[in-house]
């Protein structure tokens, strides 16, 4: 059906230009991927904003003919729990913000709509402590202020002024950043959310684009219910997710304090998962009555969805899932890693779970929420162990309730590793624990090994695509034309003979390379202990860590 062009933003027409801004995303992944500042093949920022975005389309799915606030909230609370990497946490507020400013609305103009785009820009710049130009941040503001005025625009006038300033913010972006001029990229987030808002246009148009498949997430093999039968014991009762409106026949919305059902859902279920957008309120808890709490949250609205799954067949069903501890622990502890050597590493020295993911695919926010659940602990320490991880977890711990999170900031699967490994519940207080790991984390020296994947100049080196790189963080220290040679100019660099013990953990790719240098790295520094693990990550050859 064709879109009169010049209509109100309805919340039928917004699940049309969000589906549609999805698939322009979508169809522009690679391209937004290989926008990755750093020269090697870690680039996940399209993949990111997709699958944060992707997220917000499914939990609007079945709101068609809903009021524009309701679908936006859910949009909003889909994204929310979607977010993957920093590029996809914000994006999620920028999207949250816009529905704070549609919140209550059957349908708006093109004046509301910029309102709610003024919304959007103060929820993402609020949503990072230390906001940086020359980012998405940059492009979603100056795409906002130079789309007005919006007097005797029509929508779709409005939605092109906005693209054509966005389109100048984020080539000027490398201008802001000194590592974009310097890369030769523009920002990738940027350019992603360009492609969600020319997406937009492309509905109000007509244009469909045929996507590529969506990066996956985690898959899901289809349940058994043979595994749950009449004799089988509830153990670990429901999952159960809603959203739940509230009524003004019911409350009066502008008192109305939710910590009345907050306060309820605690006490009846555990894994709370608790917020409140507008008038929407989604709640996600376990529990073995969700009759009785879905008839209670009644009492002050009405569900716009309602999810229930057995947990108990869910266990029973897979092999890999173990019941869940019955006795709540003080304290636990969760870390992100890729590869089965590391992943056995991270468990070897106390943790509870390891999230799978890292470089190439960060983890969500659910993803978070999950393994908080599956710890079962009154105070749960986390271990990102990539600076792209960080803020989704501090947004998993703002959405979960049912225990304190306290984010361990680490950057790179070292300080990780020994943060974690140093964890001593002696140590104090948990405040005082904290500070400890911080410390701990802060001191950590770790540099890794990796191929460029395209021609480029960085700390006055000239690399060569298919180079062997050396870095410790930002900044690359060594190239060379094998991984064993980078491996061993970087231990130079890092001045390896000063540190006692070094830790190095192979790569997937790294295969018989590895003995050899071990050889060469224990002759070359004597007094230094050098312990290999297969880690079998992927994107590093090698991950050397100081201690």
């Amino acid at each position: 059906m064709e879109i009169n062009q010049t209509c109100n933003l309805t919340g039928d027409l917004f699940i049309s230009l969000i589906n549609q801004g999805y698939a322009r995303l979508n169809a522009n992944r690679k391209a937004i991927n290989d926008l990755n500042v750093f020269p090697i093949p870690d680039g996940d920022t399209g993949d990111n904003m997709c699958l944060t975005i992707q997220a917000g389309c499914s939990q609007a799915s079945t709101l068609s003919g809903a009021p524009l606030g309701e679908v936006a909230s859910a949009v909003s609370s889909g994204m929310l729990m979607g977010a993957r990497g920093n590029s996809g946490v914000i994006l999620s507020r920028i999207f949250a913000g816009m529905a704070k400013g549609l919140s209550g609305l059957n349908k708006t103009d093109t004046a509301g709509f910029a309102v709610a785009m003024d919304a959007a820009v103060k929820e993402a710049y609020g949503s990072v402590a230390h906001p940086v130009e020359g980012t998405i941040l940059t492009v979603v503001r100056e795409g906002a202020e130079g789309a007005l005025p919006t007097s005797g625009k029509s929508f779709e006038e409005y939605l092109a002024a906005l693209i054509s300033a966005m389109e100048v913010s984020l080539e000027h972006t490398p201008e802001k950043l000194d590592v974009l001029r310097e890369a030769g990229v523009v920002d990738s987030g940027g350019a992603g959310l360009l492609q969600i808002v020319c997406g937009f246009q492309d509905a109000l148009l007509g244009i469909s684009t045929d996507a590529p498949d969506a990066p996956a997430a985690a898959s899901q093999s289809k349940v058994d219910f043979s595994a749950f039968d009449e004799n089988t014991e509830l153990k670990f009762g429901y999952c159960t997710e809603f959203l739940l409106r509230l009524q003004a026949s019911k409350v009066d919305l502008a008192t109305f304090d939710e910590k009345e059902i907050e306060d309820y859902i605690l006490s009846a279920g555990d894994s709370v998962v608790f917020f409140r957008e507008g008038t929407i309120i989604k709640v996600h808890v376990h529990t073995r009555t969700p009759g009785d709490i879905l008839s209670h949250c009644q009492r002050w609205g009405e569900f716009l969805t309602i999810k229930i799954e057995n947990m108990t067949l869910q266990h029973n069903h897979s092999s890999l899932a173990q019941p869940r501890k019955t006795q709540r622990k003080e304290y636990g502890r969760v870390t992100v890693a890729s590869g089965e050597g590391m992943t056995a590493a991270f468990k070897d020295v106390g943790a509870d779970v390891v999230i799978s993911g890292g470089q190439t695919m960060n983890p969500s926010v659910a993803d978070f929420v999950k393994a908080f659940d599956e710890v079962n602990a009154s105070t749960i320490f986390v271990f990102p162990n990539n600076s792209n991880i960080i803020l989704t977890a501090k947004q998993a711990a703002e959405v979960y309730s049912d225990a304190r999170i306290v984010v361990i900031p680490t950057k790179d699967p070292g300080a990780g590793y020994v943060s974690l490994a140093s964890f001593d519940p002696s140590t104090g207080s948990a405040e005082e624990i904290e500070t400890a790991l911080a410390e701990v984390a802060a001191g950590v020296v770790c540099g890794m090994v990796s191929t460029a994947i395209r021609d480029t100049v960085q700390n006055g080196l000239q690399i060569s695509k298919g180079d062997f790189i050396g870095f410790r963080g930002d900044d690359i220290l060594c190239k060379a034309a094998a991984r064993n040679a980078a491996a061993e100019e970087l231990c130079q660099a890092l001045d390896a003979g000063s540190h006692d013990v070094a830790l190095v953990f192979a790569g997937a790719d790294a295969g018989q390379d590895t003995q050899a240098l071990q050889e060469s790295l224990s002759c070359k520094y004597p007094l230094t202990e050098f312990m290999f693990h297969d880690g079998g990550q992927a994107v590093f050859d090698y991950i050397i860590v100081l201690c």
